[in-house]
């Protein structure tokens, strides 16, 4: 028993004491290194050209220091990068909502007792494998991304008749890029399967016995346990939205950084205020999907914080009590 204790020591000694520091930090070294020179530099360097004039000379950069006039020519002078941020922003607000529906909904069907659903899975995934940037660029060109443009024209006419003009061309736009936007909600679907899986049959078992139906069982057990990877995907795809080539906003910034006149200074400030504006959309997604806090849980914690207050309040009594019984 003795030998046992000394060694079980020794493991713990050797698992939290000051050797599993050294182990952990030789591990984690090389993580650190590619995060300061392949994250950290290259973000300060942005952060510096978006306030600077950069010049690519034969003695290597030229940086000279002109403070905001970059972000003031973003928003003053320069139409385009406000007409595709608009345009981005309507992309974001009827894609998003489309891709994480459907993806829920092939999830759906793909969790049933579906046979073959091993091929339907790898069909929803593929696309994912198969486009990406060169690809996905020669597919458009081809036009094999888009809808037939005879059918464009009998929607963007049926859709004119009762919606005003404003919404005619982005909804138009987006029945167009129908296809497309299908083929980028394979890695939604396979969270959405992974997280369906997970929920207890039991619970399913039990409503169905006490009469529920198959809508209230998905309003009532399946909607609130998948509320965090509902918004998960959400999250994912505005990230993906906001840096795919298909994106005009990328494509400026993309222009702007080979042009003699405006070059990496300019891109850099417009990469950053583009940035910002998806990281202000990020918050309204989380605003608008996050769970709210369980009311049982909510009571629970103010009980424990209410004994805790009442212990402490006993022991101070109890040493005071003490204090005058000593004296």
């Amino acid at each position: 028993m003795k030998e046992n204790k000394t060694l079980l020591k020794k493991v713990k000694s050797r698992m939290f004491g000051r050797e599993a520091n050294w182990y952990a930090y030789i591990f984690l070294l090389p993580w650190i290194i590619g995060i300061a020179f392949f994250v950290i530099r290259p973000l300060a360097l942005a952060i510096y050209y978006s306030f600077c004039e950069v010049n690519i000379t034969a003695r290597g950069i030229v940086c000279e220091w002109i403070g905001f006039d970059n972000f003031q020519e973003i928003w003053v002078k320069d139409i385009n990068f406000i007409e595709q941020e608009l345009s981005f922003l309507i992309q974001v607000i009827l894609q998003v909502p489309i891709i994480v529906i459907f993806a829920l909904l092939a999830a759906l069907l793909l969790n049933t007792n579906l046979k073959g659903k091993g091929i339907f899975r790898t069909i929803f995934f593929l696309p994912v494998i198969v486009v990406s940037g060169p690809i996905i660029n020669e597919l458009q060109g081809q036009g094999a991304t888009s809808v037939a443009s005879s059918d464009q024209m009998i929607v963007t006419q049926v859709i004119s008749s009762f919606l005003p003009e404003w919404l005619v061309e982005p909804i138009s736009g987006l029945f167009s890029q129908l296809i497309l936007i299908l083929w980028y909600s394979g890695i939604q679907i396979i969270m959405f399967l992974a997280i369906l899986q997970k929920i207890d049959l039991n619970m399913i078992e039990a409503a169905k016995i006490d009469g529920a139906t198959g809508w209230e069982i998905f309003w009532k057990i399946t909607l609130p346990a998948i509320r965090s990877i509902i918004l998960l995907n959400a999250v994912y795809t505005l990230v993906y939205l906001a840096n795919s080539g298909t994106n005009g906003v990328i494509n400026l910034i993309s222009a702007a950084m080979l042009k003699a006149t405006r070059g990496y200074g300019y891109a850099s400030s417009m990469a950053w205020m583009h940035s910002l504006i998806v990281l202000v959309l990020l918050g309204l997604i989380f605003l608008m999907l996050k769970g709210k806090a369980d009311a049982f849980l909510k009571k629970q914690k103010k009980i424990a914080k209410e004994n805790k207050r009442r212990e402490r309040q006993r022991r101070r009594w109890e040493a005071d009590a003490k204090k005058r019984a000593d004296a």
